[in-house]
């Protein structure tokens, strides 16, 4: 079923403008995001194909199914609960039946952890993004050579300089483990015999052992750094896949305020950080949000970093005392929350 024949057939529940639109923070670059609830007719909810989401290929519409909408607000998750809460301006259709779910019914101290949680997320991303902008991965791969090391006085050298300064050729030498010794070998070099090299290809991911002669003697004792290159393998997949996939427009964004951190999502770390704290005060979701100045301010990148994940951290841990004080219950009535969708369902389907 796509959103087109949804709302033909007359099952859309709700239709609303959400995002930066229902926060109070839309500048002219911002998209318009639509979020919805819609239910199923009773054939297709009794069958065997249960839908729980309708979206466009861009995921900024997205329908949920009444029985996930009522199981998404029971786990107290902040885009649901916002959508419940869209303010009246942003509200573009709504059945009457929907007045029936009310935010006290679901609000709980749950949220110091969904919206906690989420807001760390966001944090963590801030920290991810900024080591990517300030440490970039070169294009060019670096290789299993570029992680061994030959032991040289009282410290080391590449192997490849040691290679070049002797003359040498990687495919002409052998090594051998060395014993209770971990990642050191024993390096053999004789161009007439069929070692496997220190690597068998430039996309080797290990060191070669060959099978070394009895009387040859090592050339040196070389060091494999191989936590150091699969780590360096995590950090290059990871950068180079983020290039790929990075918003451009936003990126270019983050570059041209000059503090290396994703100014947006720092914005929403600090929203939802200030709803978590009104849920747990007031009970209560305040989507449309009073601090948009301050809000708007962090998107043009008006604050430094450490500053703001800082601040951050520090009403993360202020969250724990304004919840254990919260007059809110420690989770939702699921059973009351269980007999509000089977009554919803059987006024629907009759």
């Amino acid at each position: 079923m796509t959103i087109e024949e949804m709302k033909e057939r007359g099952l859309l529940l709700l239709e609303c403008i959400s995002g930066s639109k229902a926060y109070g923070l839309a500048t002219a670059e911002s998209d318009t995001d639509i979020r919805g609830v819609f239910y199923l007719s009773k054939e297709q909810f009794y069958g065997m194909n249960y839908i729980p989401q309708l979206s466009n290929e861009s995921n900024d519409i997205v329908y949920y199914e009444l029985g996930k909408f009522v199981e998404l607000l029971a786990k107290n998750n902040p885009n649901i609960l916002e959508l419940l809460n869209t303010p009246e301006d942003c509200i573009l259709y709504k059945h009457p039946f929907m007045e029936q779910i009310r935010e006290e019914v679901f609000l709980s101290r749950l949220c110091q952890q969904t919206f906690g949680n989420y807001a760390m997320t966001q944090v963590k991303k801030a920290r991810g993004l900024n080591k990517k902008i300030l440490n970039p991965v070169e294009k060019e791969r670096k290789s299993v050579l570029d992680f061994c090391y030959v032991v040289q006085g009282q410290g080391s050298v590449p192997v490849k300089d040691f290679l070049t300064k002797h003359q040498m050729k990687q495919e002409d030498c052998g090594l051998s483990s060395i014993a209770h010794m971990r990642e050191v070998y024993g390096m053999y070099h004789d161009p007439k015999h069929p070692y496997k090299g220190i690597v068998q290809s430039e996309k080797a991911n290990d060191i070669s052992l060959s099978s070394i002669p009895k009387e040859a003697k090592p050339v040196a004792i070389m060091s494999f750094n191989k936590s150091g290159y699969s780590s360096y393998c995590r950090d290059y997949r990871e950068y180079w896949e983020w290039v790929e996939k990075r918003n451009d427009a936003r990126y270019q964004n983050t570059l041209s305020h000059g503090k290396n951190y994703d100014a947006k999502n720092m914005m929403h770390t600090f929203r939802l950080l200030a709803m978590a704290e009104e849920i747990g005060k007031e009970g209560t979701v305040r989507v449309r949000r009073p601090e948009r100045d301050f809000l708007l301010n962090i998107k043009k990148g008006s604050f430094d970093y450490e500053a703001l994940v800082e601040q951050a951290e520090q009403r993360i841990n202020e969250m724990e005392e304004i919840y254990q004080l919260s007059p809110l219950p420690e989770t939702p009535d699921l059973e009351k929350v269980e007999a509000l969708l089977v009554r919803m369902r059987d006024e629907l389907y009759s």
